[in-house]
């Protein structure tokens, strides 16, 4: 059977990241508190009793997920800007990206009874279009109870995200992120995984935060799922990683339909909020933007 690395949060995050070129997945143990976990679930619980089932055997008919976690949990929101795991996703994506952004939040319950997921690769979500050289997201997956490979816990190929697109893996190169409540599983958009089978009488809940490129579109509607008169009550720092910031110099700028001042032509999404900040309000020189945009 494979086998996924674990570390703990003392671990330096060069050796993180080494483990990630190598395996692409890896397990940081004991991070959250008990009243972390226990704060998630009470934020949770509404939803989740109240949210369907799947409808096909992609999401799984036994298993429920919830969205909008920056909206509907303050505990996910610290999650989500957790420096540690900031610091990976600028490391891990800052090699092709001026900025990255929370691409996707959900809460995932596997139900008794559910069958595996089939094996693919996250990045797929983008249709095939990006270089492999290219990494996509750097995802996390926070047990709110044990992982088990009984109950559902993440199957993943560790090193898979290096195979031809074609390769399937046999049975032995199937490693399963079981870890104790309170840990993380981190893993890549290139490497295969997938929801495991639930042969227990009760669920597995974990909390999904992935983060990807400021250039590539979110995979959840972020402004739709934290509209601005719900992001207004969000840290800046919050409301930048959900993407109410610019990408780059003109990318991601808004123009508000109502203003007859011109205050808000052509601005940062950071202006709605009353923020003056910008980083790319200022170029040094047209030159320098043409230089920029033709990177290798």
């Amino acid at each position: 059977m494979g086998k996924i690395k674990h570390v703990s949060t003392d671990t330096s995050i060069e050796d993180m990241l080494a483990i990630l070129e190598e395996d692409a997945g890896l397990i940081i143990d004991d991070f959250l508190s008990l009243e972390s976990i226990d704060a998630i679930k009470d934020d949770l619980k509404p939803y989740l009793n109240v949210t369907r089932n799947g409808q096909d055997e992609f999401t799984g008919f036994e298993t429920k997920r919830v969205g909008a976690l920056m909206a509907r949990s303050k505990t996910c929101q610290d999650l989500a800007l957790n420096p540690l795991i900031n610091k990976m996703a600028d490391s891990f994506l800052g090699p092709h990206c001026e900025d990255y952004q929370l691409h996707f939040t959900s809460a995932i319950q596997i139900g008794p009874g559910e069958s595996s997921q089939i094996l693919h690769r996250d990045r797929g979500v983008w249709g095939g279009f990006i270089p492999r050289r290219i990494e996509t997201q750097l995802s996390t997956v926070w047990a709110i109870n044990d992982f088990t490979q009984e109950n559902g816990a993440t199957q993943v190929v560790p090193g898979s995200h290096k195979w031809d697109k074609n390769r399937q893996p046999l049975q032995d190169e199937i490693a399963y992120a079981e870890m104790k409540a309170g840990s993380v599983f981190i893993y890549t958009g290139s490497v295969l995984h997938g929801g495991g089978t639930n042969n227990t009488n009760s669920s597995r809940l974990g909390v999904f935060l992935h983060y990807a490129p400021g250039w590539l579109r979110q995979e959840e509607n972020q402004y739709l799922s934290c509209p601005p008169e719900v992001a207004k009550d969000f840290s800046p720092e919050l409301r930048s990683l959900i993407g109410y910031s610019k990408g780059g110099y003109v990318l991601g700028f808004f123009s508000d339909p109502e203003d007859k001042e011109g205050k808000l032509e052509s601005v940062s999404p950071e202006k709605i909020f009353g923020e003056s900040r910008d980083k790319y309000e200022k170029l040094a020189t047209p030159e320098d933007l043409v230089k920029e945009s033709t990177r290798k």
